[in-house]
């Protein structure tokens, strides 16, 4: 009963929220995408259960049509060199947060110090994550200055319920394509969708053309990320 009850107060959400569009403050300009919500918070959503790791034998893959594969132990990435990118960061579920500190080891930096080249053709990147989980990006997305495989949020090691010990960042896509607990990257010729692609959402996902769902809307309720925990 409790399940049919809280599944009627979504939908009830969802009606309501379709009725009375969320509309961005316009004191952040040309910043934050249409039907955004700025906040403080750093809402925790994520798909499965939260992996736990035995960090000598973690691993991250680089294989896929390219001329080489790497495979990294966790030491390995840890020593390479790291930047630091602020930037805006935009969920789907209608949540952006403002001047977000992250390090890591840019991904152009990454296939550099892997000797990878991509093989003739390769426009499309499949990240694979932890648990069972992938998305798809454009290679050419992934080789921006604030591209990051993550390893520390606003200072500190970056916890595990936001995809510690490792994340990519992406920011101007929306955060899904950011995928928590990354283990590989699987450069392809040709493009394929992955987990949230499959499921209804936009194969790109650009938060200022509002590109959310592949088709219709899936009745997503505008809040649902404001009664999820958050740090």
């Amino acid at each position: 009963m409790k399940a049919a009850n809280d599944k009627a107060e979504r939908q009830k959400r969802a009606d309501a929220a379709r009725k009375t569009p969320i509309k961005t403050d316009p004191a952040y300009g040309d910043r934050v995408p249409p039907g955004q919500v700025v906040t403080e918070r750093f809402p925790i959503l994520h798909e499965g259960e939260i992996p736990d790791y035995d960090m000598d034998s973690w691993t991250l893959r680089l294989f896929g049509d390219a001329d080489t594969e790497r495979t990294y132990t966790f030491a390995e990435l840890d020593a390479l060199p790291k930047v630091k990118v602020k930037c805006d960061i935009h969920c789907v579920t209608r949540w952006s947060k403002l001047d977000t500190e992250w390090e890591g080891i840019r991904f152009r930096d990454l296939l550099q110090d892997a000797g990878i080249r991509p093989g003739e053709g390769v426009r499309h990147v499949m990240i694979h994550a932890d648990p069972d989980y992938e998305t798809n990006v454009p290679l050419e997305d992934l080789m921006g200055d604030d591209i990051l495989l993550a390893f520390k949020y606003d200072g500190q090691p970056l916890s595990e319920v936001h995809g510690g010990p490792l994340r990519l960042l992406v920011p101007h896509l929306y955060f899904w394509k950011s995928a928590k607990w990354v283990r590989g990257f699987e450069f392809m010729t040709e493009d394929r969708p992955g987990f949230w692609e499959r499921n209804g959402f936009h194969n790109y996902a650009d938060p200022f053309l509002e590109q959310r769902y592949s088709g219709e809307d899936l009745g997503l309720p505008e809040d649902e990320w404001v009664h999820k925990d958050y740090d």
